[in-house]
This record gives C-alpha cells, structure tokens and sequence, in this order.
C-alpha cells in the first residue's frame, strides 16, 4: 500500500494520468458496459439503491457523449498491474469513474458519478479522481464545485468533507426507483471575498 508521497503523479500525459497501480483517462462510449457494472456494484452495497434505464441514468449507455453535448468531461480509472501498465491504455479494468459539467452560472461545476469499486477504495483513488476534477474546474476559470450525494452514502460524504466540501442543507428527492432522497455539498476553490 503507497504511502504519503508516494501518492503523487508518476507520469501525466494529456488526458491520461497515472498512479500506480491506476490509470486515468478520458471516457468513451465504448466504456458504457464496464461502467455501468461498476456503479451497479457500488449500488449493491446499499439496499433498494438500483439504477434506473432509461429514466434517472439515461446517460450511462453514451456516458462519453452525454458529457461532451454538456461540455463537460468524464474519466475512468482503470487498475493495471505491473505487466499491464507496461502495454497500452485502456486493457485495465474499470475500478472508478468521475464527471463534470458546468451549471449555468459562470464559474460554477457540478462534480458527478464519483464512484470506486470495492476492491480500489482505500488506495488515493477518490482522491486522483476529486484531484482531476478541481484541477479541470479550475484550469477552466470555475470556483465552485457543487454536488449531490445519496444520503444512504455515508462514507462518501466524509470524504468530500474531508476534501473540503461542506453540506449546504439543501436535500432534493429524485423520486426514482431507488427513493434516492440527495444532499448538496459545495466546494469554493478559490478565496471568497468577506462582507467588511
């Protein structure tokens, strides 16, 4: 297990970014299938949580597109091992994916589908993933970063705590088969000005 430094970038390369034993990449359509299993996955850990085709997740089966047509972007992390990382990208296996798109107002992006296999949590992967959204928002002039977070999840709240997010109080219900009830968190990335 890496360590303390050993968490930073070994090599970044456009849109490819690589942490041993991950990769980082742009998605494509074509990965729809891998992430769908992986969110289904993930889903499985919480009761009557499902995903729901074609309603609430239509954009799972073109997830590359959907993202792009709102000019936002999505990544997947896949786990390579030794062997692996020394061929090509993309013959890993799916174990994280991330999105954003921005929200109407200038300078604000909504962080979605932040979800890590079972097998990959605990190893700075969350972490790569938040790390290359708040660095694309804000290489793109954005300096706020909301997001929506089921409320049966609550390890992944303390970890966008941990990340600098707060709630805001908000809470919207999605009335969807999994009677998802969400939390809105909210990340500034740079200083706000102070009433003087």
């Amino acid at each position: 297990m890496m360590r303390g430094n050993d968490h930073r970038f070994d090599q970044t390369l456009d849109d490819r970014v690589w942490r041993r034993p991950f990769h980082l990449r742009a998605a494509c359509d074509e990965d729809a299938p891998a992430v769908i299993a992986l969110i289904e996955r993930c889903f499985s850990d919480y009761p009557g949580c499902v995903i729901d085709l074609p309603g609430l997740d239509a954009d799972l089966p073109r997830v590359a597109s959907h993202f792009a047509a709102r000019q936002g972007r999505f990544w997947v992390a896949e786990r390579m091992d030794a062997k692996e990382a020394a061929v090509a990208a993309g013959k890993g296996r799916i174990v994280g994916c991330i999105g954003h798109v921005p929200l109407e107002e200038p300078g604000l992006f909504e962080l979605k589908r932040l979800y890590v296999h079972p097998s990959a949590r605990r190893m700075g992967l969350a972490s790569l993933l938040a790390e290359r959204i708040e660095r694309t928002v804000s290489d793109l002039g954005g300096r706020e970063i909301r997001l929506w977070s089921d409320t049966r999840f609550r390890k992944a709240h303390a970890f966008y705590l941990a990340r600098g997010y707060f709630r805001t109080g908000r809470t919207r219900e999605l009335h969807d088969p999994s009677n998802t009830t969400e939390y809105e968190f909210v990340k500034y990335l740079e200083d706000q000005p102070t009433d003087s």
